[in-house]
C-alpha cells in the first residue's frame, strides 16, 4: 500500500504532510515552508544545518487541523506547501545569501505567510531582503542575544549581525523589538547603535517581572516579521541550541508574546533559527519548536480576518 500514512514515523517527511513544491513552480498556498540548512556563520557549536530536516520530521507529530479540549478546530482549511531547502554552496557564504534571498522572494510571491526554517541566525538577513517592498516593516525578535553587532572576528555577516545588515540596507525596516535579552556578554557598540535607532531592547528580567507590560510594548497595527531564535527560550525548555543562556523564556511566555503579536499586527513572515538538534539527544527541542511554529500559525489564523491577504 502506498497511501499517505498518518503515523508520525511513516512516509516521506514534508512539513505537516504538505505537498512538496519547487520555489519557482506554479503553486499557491496560505503557508509555505522553506528550509535554509546553513550554519557556517556561527561563533560556537554547529548543528543548525540539521534543523530543517529535524523540524519536518517533528512536525509529523502534530499535523493540522487540530481540535482542542475546548472543541475548537484550528487551521481547518489552511493550505500548506513545502518548498524544500535552498540549494546552498557548502563554503561560499556570499553566494548562499544570494540564493536564500532569491528563494525567499519566490516563496513569498506564492503564499500568504512564508515560514523559514534555519539555519543559524545569519540567514534572517537574506530572508528579510525578500520583504524590501513591505511598507513600515517591524521585526519582533525572540532572542537571548541582540544580533546587532557591526563586526565580530572581522566578520560582518555572522549570526551576530543579521539585523545590523538588514537595517543598513532596508529603508522600510523601521523598528525592531527584541525580547528575552540576557547573559554576560554584550557588545556595547551594538547596544548603543540599536538604541540610537529607537529599537526596543527588552531584557528577560522584564518578561519575568511583568509580562503584561512587555506585551503592551509590542507593535500595534504594523506589518511584522517574526524572528524566533530558540536560544531565547530557557535551556530546560529547548536545550538543542548553539549558545544557550540560563533563565530564558518559558514556552508559555514565548507563545504569549507570539500570539499577542499576531493578534494586533499583520504577520508577513516567520523564521525559526539556531535549533541544533544534534545537541539534544532527547529530540524534545525539535518537537517543541515544531509545536511552537504550529501554535504561532494557529494564532495568525485566529486573528487573520484583520490581516490583508490571509488565506488565498
Amino acid at each position: 500500500m502506498t497511501q499517505p500514512t498518518h503515523l508520525p514515523y511513516g512516509g516521506i517527511p514534508t512539513f505537516a504532510r504538505a505537498p512538496m513544491v519547487q520555489p519557482e513552480g506554479d503553486w499557491t498556498a496560505d503557508v509555505a515552508v522553506l528550509g535554509i540548512p546553513f550554519d557556517i556563520a556561527l561563533g560556537f557549536r554547529p548543528g543548525a544545518r540539521f534543523a530543517p530536516r529535524a523540524l519536518r520530521e517533528a512536525s509529523l507529530r502534530s499535523v493540522p487541523p487540530f481540535t482542542g479540549l475546548d472543541g475548537v478546530t484550528r487551521l481547518a482549511g489552511v493550505t500548506f506547501a513545502d518548498a524544500g531547502d535552498v540549494v546552498l554552496p557548502s563554503l561560499e557564504p556570499e553566494l548562499a545569501r544570494e540564493r536564500i534571498s532569491a528563494a525567499a522572494e519566490l516563496v513569498r510571491d506564492r503564499c500568504s505567510l512564508p515560514v523559514f526554517l534555519g539555519g543559524d541566525h545569519s540567514v534572517t538577513y537574506p530572508a528579510l531582503r525578500a520583504f524590501a517592498g513591505v511598507p513600515d516593516l517591524h521585526v519582533v525578535q525572540l532572542d537571548a542575544h541582540l544580533d546587532f553587532t557591526d563586526s565580530r572576528n572581522d566578520t560582518r555577516y555572522s549570526n551576530s549581525s543579521p539585523f545590523r545588515r538588514a537595517c543598513e540596507e532596508m529603508g522600510n525596516l523601521v523598528h525592531i523589538t527584541t525580547i528575552g535579552l540576557r547573559g554576560l556578554r554584550f557588545d556595547p557598540e551594538a547596544v548603543a547603535a540599536a538604541r540610537a535607532r529607537g529599537h526596543a531592547l527588552i531584557p528577560m528580567t522584564d518578561v519575568a517581572g511583568d509580562l503584561p507590560s512587555v506585551l503592551a510594548r509590542l507593535p500595534r497595527g504594523r506589518n511584522v516579521y517574526l524572528s524566533v531564535d530558540v536560544d531565547g527560550f530557557d535551556p530546560s525548555v529547548i536545550p538543542g541550541t548553539s549558545s544557550p543562556e540560563p533563565d530564558g523564556l518559558t514556552y508559555t511566555q514565548g507563545m504569549a508574546i507570539l500570539a499577542e503579536t499576531a493578534r494586533h499586527n499583520t504577520i508577513v513572515g516567520l523564521d525559526v533559527v539556531e535549533l541544533a538538534p544534534n545537541l539534544d539527544p532527547t529530540g524534545r527541542s525539535e518537537l517543541l519548536t515544531a509545536r511552537l511554529i504550529m501554535e504561532t500559525l494557529c494564532a495568525v489564523d485566529e486573528f487573520g480576518a484583520a490581516q490583508p491577504g490571509w488565506r488565498r
